[in-house]
């Protein structure tokens, strides 16, 4: 278990939200083996992330890794194109605010914010939730550390994934 007077590594905001789905996904982007460009899917995403909240400030970028799309008021928002997968958006913004209060912001919260369905839901830290990041961050660095590619998850989410083909093809 990693403690507080240990390093941490941190990997950004995508790879470890994909913790949460498949491992398969979080070694293949890690390794720079990337399909998202490709993908209709992720390229809608960035549109809503481009053309939503156009008066705030996006893409904070923290430690060359993490790369939150707007902070207001001490508020990190997470703007995402659907609720499908909102538990996985919810750990991600925890984990921002994990790395933003190690380094040294106190009081700041998150938000998640799905613009079409105009949904948002506030998101904080708790102890519990800090402890889960660091049991999270073992996990995903043995599977970065592995040489071989975790196997498929055979799942109903694999066949909109931007991996498809490199899983199933």
């Amino acid at each position: 278990m990693i403690n507080d007077a240990e390093e941490l590594k941190y990997v950004s905001g995508t790879i470890y939200s994909y913790s949460f789905l498949c491992e398969r996904k979080v070694w293949l982007s890690y390794h720079n083996l990337s399909m998202e460009q490709e993908s209709e899917l992720v390229e809608i995403g960035k549109l809503i992330d481009e053309t939503t909240y156009k008066n705030e400030r996006h893409n904070f970028l923290i430690d060359n890794t993490v790369n939150i799309d707007f902070l207001k008021k001490n508020i990190v928002h997470e703007v995402k194109k659907s609720n499908k997968e909102k538990q996985m958006a919810t750990n991600q913004i925890k984990y921002y605010l994990f790395i933003l209060k190690n380094h040294g912001f106190e009081n700041i919260k998150g938000r998640l914010d799905i613009p079409k369905s105009k949904y948002t839901e506030e998101v904080i830290l708790t102890e519990e939730d800090i402890e889960n990041i660091k049991s999270n961050l073992e996990k995903i660095d043995k599977i970065l550390k592995n040489k071989i590619i975790p196997e498929p998850i055979n799942e109903k989410s694999c066949l909109k994934c931007a991996y498809y083909e490199l899983c199933y093809i």
